[in-house]
Protein backbone atom coordinates (compact mmCIF):
# COMPACT_ATOMS: atom_id res chain seq x y z
CA UNK A 1 0.00 0.00 0.00
CA UNK A 2 1.21 3.42 -0.89
CA UNK A 3 1.93 6.21 1.20
CA UNK A 4 -0.44 8.44 -0.13
CA UNK A 5 -3.11 5.63 0.77
CA UNK A 6 -2.10 5.17 4.12
CA UNK A 7 -1.70 8.85 5.01
CA UNK A 8 -4.05 10.08 2.42
CA UNK A 9 -4.67 13.83 2.12
CA UNK A 10 -6.82 15.57 4.10
CA UNK A 11 -7.95 19.03 3.83
CA UNK A 12 -9.62 20.72 6.14
CA UNK A 13 -11.88 23.37 4.14
CA UNK A 14 -12.96 20.38 1.38
CA UNK A 15 -14.73 18.12 4.65
CA UNK A 16 -14.95 20.80 7.17
CA UNK A 17 -18.93 20.19 6.88
CA UNK A 18 -18.86 16.34 7.26
CA UNK A 19 -16.28 16.76 9.81
CA UNK A 20 -18.93 19.10 12.01
CA UNK A 21 -21.19 16.52 11.14
CA UNK A 22 -19.24 13.41 11.91
CA UNK A 23 -18.41 14.88 15.13
CA UNK A 24 -21.96 15.60 16.71
CA UNK A 25 -22.58 11.89 15.45
CA UNK A 26 -19.62 10.84 17.58
CA UNK A 27 -20.59 12.84 20.46
CA UNK A 28 -24.37 10.89 20.45
CA UNK A 29 -22.44 7.59 20.56
CA UNK A 30 -19.98 8.96 23.18
CA UNK A 31 -22.94 10.26 25.54
CA UNK A 32 -24.58 6.88 25.10
CA UNK A 33 -21.58 5.48 26.59
CA UNK A 34 -20.95 7.75 29.23
CA UNK A 35 -24.64 7.48 30.81
CA UNK A 36 -23.60 3.64 31.00
CA UNK A 37 -20.60 3.42 32.20
CA UNK A 38 -19.09 4.14 36.02
CA UNK A 39 -16.85 7.05 35.66
CA UNK A 40 -13.28 6.61 35.37
CA UNK A 41 -10.30 8.93 35.93
CA UNK A 42 -9.59 11.32 33.19
CA UNK A 43 -12.96 10.33 31.75
CA UNK A 44 -11.24 7.69 29.93
CA UNK A 45 -14.89 6.24 30.44
CA UNK A 46 -16.58 7.66 27.51
CA UNK A 47 -13.86 7.42 24.75
CA UNK A 48 -14.11 5.71 21.22
CA UNK A 49 -11.52 3.57 20.24
CA UNK A 50 -9.82 3.19 16.76
CA UNK A 51 -11.33 -0.26 15.27
CA UNK A 52 -10.42 -2.30 12.36
CA UNK A 53 -12.78 -0.64 9.96
CA UNK A 54 -13.28 2.67 12.24
CA UNK A 55 -14.12 3.56 15.81
CA UNK A 56 -15.66 1.77 18.21
CA UNK A 57 -17.23 1.74 21.95
CA UNK A 58 -16.18 -1.22 23.30
CA UNK A 59 -18.95 -3.39 25.18
CA UNK A 60 -21.19 -1.16 27.13
CA UNK A 61 -22.76 -2.94 30.25
CA UNK A 62 -26.68 -2.41 30.14
CA UNK A 63 -28.37 -5.00 33.11
CA UNK A 64 -27.18 -8.32 32.40
CA UNK A 65 -26.37 -7.51 28.83
CA UNK A 66 -24.47 -5.79 27.18
CA UNK A 67 -24.15 -3.48 23.86
CA UNK A 68 -21.85 -2.21 21.70
CA UNK A 69 -21.85 0.81 18.81
CA UNK A 70 -19.11 0.63 16.22
CA UNK A 71 -18.93 3.23 13.22
CA UNK A 72 -17.99 0.97 10.11
CA UNK A 73 -16.41 3.39 7.95
CA UNK A 74 -15.90 0.66 5.21
CA UNK A 75 -19.42 -0.23 5.30
CA UNK A 76 -20.35 3.33 5.59
CA UNK A 77 -23.24 2.27 8.82
CA UNK A 78 -23.11 2.63 12.50
CA UNK A 79 -23.74 -0.96 13.73
CA UNK A 80 -25.86 -1.25 17.07
CA UNK A 81 -24.88 -4.92 18.67
CA UNK A 82 -25.69 -6.97 21.61
CA UNK A 83 -24.37 -9.67 23.46
CA UNK A 84 -27.69 -11.62 23.15
CA UNK A 85 -27.29 -11.84 19.12
CA UNK A 86 -29.20 -8.46 18.25
CA UNK A 87 -27.87 -6.17 15.59
CA UNK A 88 -28.73 -3.28 13.87
CA UNK A 89 -27.44 -0.58 11.26
CA UNK A 90 -28.09 2.67 11.02
CA UNK A 91 -26.60 3.89 7.61
CA UNK A 92 -24.02 7.25 7.41
CA UNK A 93 -24.95 9.04 4.65
CA UNK A 94 -26.13 12.88 4.20
CA UNK A 95 -28.89 13.16 6.84
CA UNK A 96 -29.31 15.91 9.67
CA UNK A 97 -27.99 15.06 12.65
CA UNK A 98 -31.76 14.66 14.51
CA UNK A 99 -32.53 12.39 11.89
CA UNK A 100 -29.24 9.90 12.68
CA UNK A 101 -30.48 10.95 16.24
CA UNK A 102 -34.02 9.84 15.53
CA UNK A 103 -32.97 6.46 13.97
CA UNK A 104 -30.32 5.51 16.41
CA UNK A 105 -32.36 5.72 19.77
CA UNK A 106 -35.09 3.82 17.37
CA UNK A 107 -32.62 1.14 16.89
CA UNK A 108 -31.45 1.14 20.29
CA UNK A 109 -34.91 0.60 21.35
CA UNK A 110 -36.19 -2.22 19.11
CA UNK A 111 -32.97 -3.78 20.66
CA UNK A 112 -34.44 -3.57 23.85
CA UNK A 113 -32.33 -1.06 25.08
CA UNK A 114 -33.31 2.19 26.36
CA UNK A 115 -31.04 5.50 27.32
CA UNK A 116 -31.66 8.68 27.68
CA UNK A 117 -28.64 11.36 27.30
CA UNK A 118 -27.80 14.94 27.73
CA UNK A 119 -28.74 16.34 24.35
CA UNK A 120 -26.21 19.68 24.53
CA UNK A 121 -23.18 18.64 22.79
CA UNK A 122 -19.93 18.98 24.41
CA UNK A 123 -16.78 21.52 23.75
CA UNK A 124 -19.04 22.87 20.41
CA UNK A 125 -19.67 27.20 20.49
CA UNK A 126 -23.49 27.54 19.37
CA UNK A 127 -24.35 24.22 20.25
CA UNK A 128 -27.88 22.47 19.07
CA UNK A 129 -29.50 20.14 21.09
CA UNK A 130 -29.17 16.58 18.80
CA UNK A 131 -33.68 15.94 18.52
CA UNK A 132 -33.14 19.64 16.95
CA UNK A 133 -30.42 20.26 14.87
CA UNK A 134 -31.48 20.39 11.03
CA UNK A 135 -28.36 22.14 10.41
CA UNK A 136 -25.58 19.99 10.17
CA UNK A 137 -26.15 16.90 7.60
CA UNK A 138 -23.08 16.82 5.28
CA UNK A 139 -21.38 13.44 5.22
CA UNK A 140 -18.37 12.23 2.47
CA UNK A 141 -17.81 8.73 2.16
CA UNK A 142 -13.80 9.28 1.24
CA UNK A 143 -13.28 11.99 3.73
CA UNK A 144 -15.12 10.18 6.43
CA UNK A 145 -12.63 6.99 5.12
CA UNK A 146 -9.64 8.81 4.73
CA UNK A 147 -10.00 10.48 8.31
CA UNK A 148 -10.17 6.72 9.83
CA UNK A 149 -7.13 5.50 8.25
CA UNK A 150 -5.21 8.73 9.60
CA UNK A 151 -6.58 7.56 12.93
CA UNK A 152 -5.80 4.31 12.60
CA UNK A 153 -2.12 4.60 11.24
CA UNK A 154 -1.50 7.27 13.95
CA UNK A 155 -2.93 4.65 16.68
CA UNK A 156 -0.13 2.53 15.31
CA UNK A 157 2.36 4.98 16.17
CA UNK A 158 1.24 6.44 19.29
CA UNK A 159 0.76 2.77 20.65
CA UNK A 160 4.62 1.41 20.17
CA UNK A 161 5.29 5.54 21.64
CA UNK A 162 3.47 4.24 24.38
CA UNK A 163 5.70 1.22 24.81
CA UNK A 164 8.46 2.81 26.28
CA UNK A 165 6.68 4.38 29.73
CA UNK A 166 6.33 2.31 32.52
CA UNK A 167 4.36 5.03 34.54
CA UNK A 168 0.57 5.92 34.39
CA UNK A 169 -0.37 6.36 30.99
CA UNK A 170 -3.47 6.45 29.01
CA UNK A 171 -4.82 4.32 26.36
CA UNK A 172 -4.66 5.70 23.02
CA UNK A 173 -8.37 6.89 22.15
CA UNK A 174 -10.42 9.32 20.73
CA UNK A 175 -12.06 12.04 22.67
CA UNK A 176 -15.80 12.78 20.80
CA UNK A 177 -15.50 16.03 22.65
CA UNK A 178 -12.63 17.61 21.32
CA UNK A 179 -12.74 15.17 18.72
CA UNK A 180 -8.86 14.21 18.59
CA UNK A 181 -7.48 10.81 19.32
CA UNK A 182 -5.08 11.07 22.21
CA UNK A 183 -2.29 9.37 24.71
CA UNK A 184 -1.30 10.34 27.41
CA UNK A 185 1.43 10.45 30.23
CA UNK A 186 1.18 11.39 34.04
CA UNK A 187 4.39 12.32 35.50
CA UNK A 188 2.85 10.68 38.94
CA UNK A 189 2.34 13.90 40.44
CA UNK A 190 -0.89 15.71 41.63
CA UNK A 191 -1.28 19.02 39.71
CA UNK A 192 -1.92 22.66 41.00
CA UNK A 193 -6.12 22.77 40.59
CA UNK A 194 -7.04 23.83 37.47
CA UNK A 195 -7.84 27.62 36.27
CA UNK A 196 -11.30 28.24 38.04
CA UNK A 197 -14.28 27.52 35.38
CA UNK A 198 -12.11 25.17 33.48
CA UNK A 199 -11.04 27.92 30.81
CA UNK A 200 -13.47 28.52 27.78
CA UNK A 201 -14.37 25.34 27.19
CA UNK A 202 -18.00 25.40 26.06
CA UNK A 203 -20.54 23.21 27.91
CA UNK A 204 -17.97 21.46 29.67
CA UNK A 205 -18.66 20.95 33.60
CA UNK A 206 -15.66 22.49 35.62
CA UNK A 207 -15.76 19.30 37.29
CA UNK A 208 -14.92 17.31 34.84
CA UNK A 209 -11.79 19.65 33.99
CA UNK A 210 -10.66 19.33 37.56
CA UNK A 211 -10.92 15.53 36.82
CA UNK A 212 -8.92 15.82 33.43
CA UNK A 213 -6.08 18.02 34.83
CA UNK A 214 -6.03 16.72 37.68
CA UNK A 215 -2.31 15.05 37.75
CA UNK A 216 0.61 16.34 35.75
CA UNK A 217 0.83 15.32 32.32
CA UNK A 218 2.29 15.31 29.01
CA UNK A 219 -0.41 14.73 26.34
CA UNK A 220 0.01 13.76 22.36
CA UNK A 221 -2.75 13.05 19.29
CA UNK A 222 -4.07 14.12 16.10
CA UNK A 223 -6.75 16.07 15.51
CA UNK A 224 -8.63 16.77 11.52
CA UNK A 225 -8.42 20.68 12.21
CA UNK A 226 -10.64 23.31 13.79
CA UNK A 227 -10.26 24.55 17.18
CA UNK A 228 -8.43 27.65 16.31
CA UNK A 229 -5.81 25.46 13.07
CA UNK A 230 -7.58 25.24 9.75
CA UNK A 231 -5.67 22.22 9.11
CA UNK A 232 -5.09 19.02 10.52
CA UNK A 233 -2.15 19.07 12.75
CA UNK A 234 -0.50 16.68 15.57
CA UNK A 235 -0.24 18.48 18.52
CA UNK A 236 1.23 17.35 22.18
CA UNK A 237 1.05 19.92 25.44
CA UNK A 238 1.79 19.54 29.06
CA UNK A 239 -0.34 20.60 31.94
CA UNK A 240 0.77 22.58 33.74
CA UNK A 241 3.16 23.77 31.12
CA UNK A 242 6.34 24.20 32.79
CA UNK A 243 9.02 26.71 32.16
CA UNK A 244 10.97 26.02 29.08
CA UNK A 245 8.37 23.93 27.69
CA UNK A 246 7.59 26.39 25.08
CA UNK A 247 11.01 27.02 23.54
CA UNK A 248 12.77 24.08 24.31
CA UNK A 249 14.61 22.31 20.44
CA UNK A 250 11.21 20.09 18.76
CA UNK A 251 11.63 17.62 15.94
CA UNK A 252 11.11 17.68 12.89
CA UNK A 253 12.19 21.10 11.77
CA UNK A 254 7.93 21.22 10.15
CA UNK A 255 7.13 21.83 14.07
CA UNK A 256 6.42 24.60 16.17
CA UNK A 257 5.14 26.48 19.34
CA UNK A 258 1.05 27.65 18.84
CA UNK A 259 0.67 30.38 21.87
CA UNK A 260 -2.36 30.74 21.63
CA UNK A 261 -3.17 26.90 21.76
CA UNK A 262 -0.68 26.55 24.56
CA UNK A 263 0.93 23.96 22.35
CA UNK A 264 3.51 22.14 20.20
CA UNK A 265 2.07 21.75 16.79
CA UNK A 266 3.36 19.33 13.54
CA UNK A 267 1.03 20.31 10.25
CA UNK A 268 -0.32 16.51 9.50
CA UNK A 269 1.27 17.80 5.53
CA UNK A 270 4.86 17.44 7.08
CA UNK A 271 4.26 13.96 7.88
CA UNK A 272 2.14 12.52 5.32
CA UNK A 273 5.13 13.83 2.79
CA UNK A 274 8.09 12.93 4.84
CA UNK A 275 9.63 10.23 3.32
CA UNK A 276 9.33 8.32 6.49
CA UNK A 277 6.12 9.63 7.94
CA UNK A 278 6.19 7.23 11.01
CA UNK A 279 9.53 8.08 11.90
CA UNK A 280 8.87 11.81 11.14
CA UNK A 281 5.46 11.38 13.94
CA UNK A 282 7.79 9.37 16.25
CA UNK A 283 10.50 12.20 16.54
CA UNK A 284 7.44 14.95 17.38
CA UNK A 285 6.25 12.56 19.68
CA UNK A 286 9.57 11.68 21.81
CA UNK A 287 10.67 15.09 21.41
CA UNK A 288 7.98 16.91 23.03
CA UNK A 289 7.45 14.44 25.61
CA UNK A 290 11.33 14.66 26.75
CA UNK A 291 11.04 18.71 26.79
CA UNK A 292 7.97 18.53 28.79
CA UNK A 293 9.75 15.60 30.83
CA UNK A 294 13.27 17.58 31.76
CA UNK A 295 11.53 21.13 31.82
CA UNK A 296 8.81 19.63 34.99
CA UNK A 297 11.79 17.47 36.44
CA UNK A 298 10.12 14.27 35.69
CA UNK A 299 11.83 11.21 37.22
CA UNK A 300 12.17 10.31 33.84
CA UNK A 301 14.99 7.17 35.23
CA UNK A 302 11.49 5.68 37.07
CA UNK A 303 9.03 6.15 34.49
CA UNK A 304 10.58 5.58 30.88
CA UNK A 305 11.53 2.20 29.55
CA UNK A 306 12.75 0.98 25.89
CA UNK A 307 10.40 0.96 23.01
CA UNK A 308 8.58 -2.45 23.09
CA UNK A 309 9.51 -5.37 20.76
CA UNK A 310 6.83 -7.89 19.74
CA UNK A 311 7.13 -11.42 21.90
CA UNK A 312 9.90 -10.40 23.76
CA UNK A 313 9.13 -9.09 27.23
CA UNK A 314 9.93 -6.21 28.86
CA UNK A 315 13.76 -6.22 30.76
CA UNK A 316 13.40 -5.78 35.01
Amino acid sequence: MSSSSVWPELPYHAWKDTCATLQLWTQIVGKIRLVQTPWLNHSWHVVLYVSARGLTTSPIPFNDRSFQLDFDFLDNVLRVSTSDGGQKDVELCPRTVADFYADLMRSLSELGIKVRINELPNEIPDAIRFSEDHVHASYDREFAQRFWRILAQSTLVLGRFRTSFIGKCSPVHFFWGSFDLAVTRFSGRRAPPFPAGGGSVPNMPEAVVLDAYSHEVSSAGFWPGGQGIDYPAFYSYAAPSPPGFATAPIRPAQAFWNPDLNQHLLPYDAVRTAGDPEQALMEFLISTYEAAASAGNWDRAALESPLGVPGVPRKV
